[in-house]
């Protein structure tokens, strides 16, 4: 079963479109993990499983594991995910953007290294820098196209030959560079309008959509706007819902909630 595959079933069978964010930041675990040498690991393992039941796919940020030097404790993480909770996507939000071999070593350490079903690619480099992602055809490539950040204007919002920058990499993204049938794009919910024009260049395509919760997205505009094959990550919003023991029944309370008003706002459509 290919990535896309996987994603209709996790959609359909979790009746949700929350996607986990695993973004663990050291500073922010509870006090009775602090010293351990797992705190990461186990930190991450507890959320995975107390939101499991909410969520159709996780997304652990590669960025908070090598900055602690705890590559190991994500590759143990992913494979406890797939072991525990199979059928459920594992996005390796990673932003790579190089070419040629460079790229080709990027797609070996997402997908055979650590085992993800799916990565975030910057795709600013041109088709080169994406084309190596491709050669791994049953695995899902996000790419970045209008991102969640404020000063992704500076460069996204850019007209281009009579369109913005980020409608030309939807409008590529769904065309000649989808060759392996497994792109999806990243846009942000704290733009829904850009977010409801990159769903009509992409047509049925994955978006992923960072932004709800800490951020300021709102689920009901995201909606509205994204329809229903979405990935709506949340992060801190759940990850760190408590500080205390209680820090997985409070993430399982978080993510509960966010489904269930991503759920109502469906319900809309």
């Amino acid at each position: 079963m290919n990535f896309c595959e996987s994603l209709n079933a996790a959609w359909q069978q979790a009746d949700s479109m929350l996607c986990v964010g695993l973004d663990p930041d050291p500073a922010r675990l509870p006090a009775h993990l602090a010293g351990s040498p797992d705190a990461i690991l186990a930190f991450c393992r507890e959320i995975a499983d107390a939101t499991a039941p909410f969520a159709c796919a996780f997304k652990p940020q590669i960025a908070y594991f090598a900055a602690a030097r705890a590559e190991d404790q994500l590759e143990a993480l992913i494979a406890h995910l797939h072991a525990a909770h199979p059928g459920k996507p594992v996005i390796l939000d990673a932003k790579r953007g190089d070419i040629g071999a460079t790229a080709e070593q990027y797609a070996r350490e997402a997908f055979e290294r650590y085992g993800a079903d799916a990565v975030t690619v910057n795709p600013y480099m041109g088709f080169d820098s994406i084309e190596p992602w491709l050669a791994h055809r049953d695995r899902g490539v996000f790419l970045l196209c209008r991102t969640s950040n404020p000063g992704g204007s500076d460069l996204q919002a850019l007209e281009v030959g009579g369109e913005r920058l980020f409608e030309r990499v939807a409008r590529l993204a769904a065309g000649p560079w989808n060759t392996s049938g497994q792109l999806g794009l990243v846009v942000g919910a704290t733009f829904p309008a850009e977010l409801a024009r990159v769903r009509e260049l992409a047509g049925a395509m994955p978006l992923l959509v960072p932004g709800i919760g800490a951020q300021g997205g709102d689920i009901e505009a995201t909606v509205r706007a994204g329809g229903r094959r979405l990935l709506v990550n949340s992060s801190r919003a759940i990850l760190y819902a408590s500080r205390g023991e209680d820090f997985a029944r409070a993430a399982a309370d978080a993510a509960r909630a966010t489904r269930d008003a991503l759920r109502a706002a469906a319900a809309r459509l």
